[in-house]
């Protein structure tokens, strides 16, 4: 893996990118608490309203009172949160429909193929507005398990493919005639070759929770005691905080989302450099 990162800039730069914000929002409790010097800074009425950004307040406050820097970086750490719940919980049901379709092949892999691709083409979007309508004062966790139940699809099609690539390889036609049981030459042989990919698919099922999350806060239909960054922007957007000056109010937390999904495209092309070099020349590597 080393060697994989040093060999690609654009992974190398999508890892460090994706490290740095979870670092800050790991350390989101201590930074809040540096910004409110011993108060909560996110309190209501905590500060003056619609404070313009300045060494006191990097970003300003709110319509509330509320620092918006200390907003956005526990806004972070909930967002990120959510999406590492759907990311492992779909990449988990991902992989194992992957795996039993991808290595069994034959009528397995035609049933479980078939359920797949069923539950990705329903639309998912309007299904998470009905359930979300009911389900408005749930936890951080309930919000993952939701989101991950429309995303484990893309990660499951996604590594089956390399499965039916991987399961024809000479190794693993060895491994079959020692007589090593299907669940060994799954885990001893398949699953180390197909890190890569798994880490890509919880990746983009861990990112596409959160900008799922963010479509139902921006129409007002995420969860109601959950501060993300999607609930931000749907304040931002209700308060007409533009027209007022407080545009750090809505520019942060785009920003934010900017550098996630930047992050992910680079660490995707950097593995396709990787891992097919023939697209090296290509993408300019």
């Amino acid at each position: 893996m080393v060697r994989a990162v040093t060999g690609s800039w654009k992974l190398a730069a999508g890892l460090i990118t994706i490290l740095v914000l979870v670092l800050v929002a790991l350390l989101s409790p201590l930074i809040v608490g540096l910004i409110g010097k011993g108060d909560d800074p996110i309190a209501i009425a905590a500060y003056e309203r619609w404070l313009v950004p300045s060494p006191a307040h990097w970003l300003g406050t709110d319509q509330y009172g509320r620092d918006v820097f200390a907003m956005v970086i526990g806004a972070l750490s909930t967002s990120l949160q959510i999406g590492a719940i759907a990311g492992i919980i779909s990449t988990v049901v991902g992989v194992i429909v992957a795996f039993i379709a991808g290595y069994k092949g034959g009528p397995v892999d035609g049933v479980l193929s078939t359920f797949t691709d069923m539950v990705l083409v329903i639309p998912s979007f309007p299904l998470l507005i009905a359930l979300s309508a009911y389900a408005k004062n749930i936890g951080i966790v309930e919000v993952g398990l939701i989101l991950a139940i429309f995303s484990w699809p893309f990660a499951a099609r996604t590594i089956r493919a390399q499965v039916l690539s991987l399961r024809s390889r000479p190794y693993v036609e060895l491994a079959r005639v020692t007589k090593a049981r299907d669940l060994e030459i799954i885990v001893y042989e398949l699953l180390p070759n197909m890190l890569p990919y798994i880490g890509v698919g919880f990746a983009s099922s861990a990112l596409g929770a959160i900008f799922a999350l963010v479509g139902l806060e921006v129409i007002g239909l995420g969860p109601g005691e959950t501060i993300d960054l999607g609930k931000i922007i749907f304040t931002a957007i209700g308060t007409g905080a533009m027209t007022l000056g407080a545009w750090p109010l809505f520019v942060a937390p785009i920003f934010l989302l900017t550098l996630l999904f930047a992050a992910l495209n680079l660490i995707n092309i950097g593995l396709e450099e990787v891992y097919n070099p023939r697209l090296r020349g290509v993408a300019g590597a």
